[in-house]
């Protein structure tokens, strides 16, 4: 999906100042990357990879 920053944050309800201030500051919480997988339609998965490759996920799925 070709997307602006900007754009994706107005659709995640923030202003795009506000936005690129939290990806700056690396501040960004789960929930914003949440909104984000549904903004892209994509699935937001958190897992632990370990060393082999298998994945452990947390189950927020």
């Amino acid at each position: 999906m070709n997307i602006s920053v900007s754009e994706l944050a107005r659709r995640i309800g923030q202003t795009p100042q506000n936005f690129n201030k939290k990806l700056q500051r690396e501040t960004v919480t789960l929930d914003e990357l949440k909104a984000i997988a549904d903004v892209l339609g994509v699935k937001f998965v958190q897992a632990f990879i370990l060393p082999d490759g298998d994945e452990i996920k947390t189950g927020n799925e």
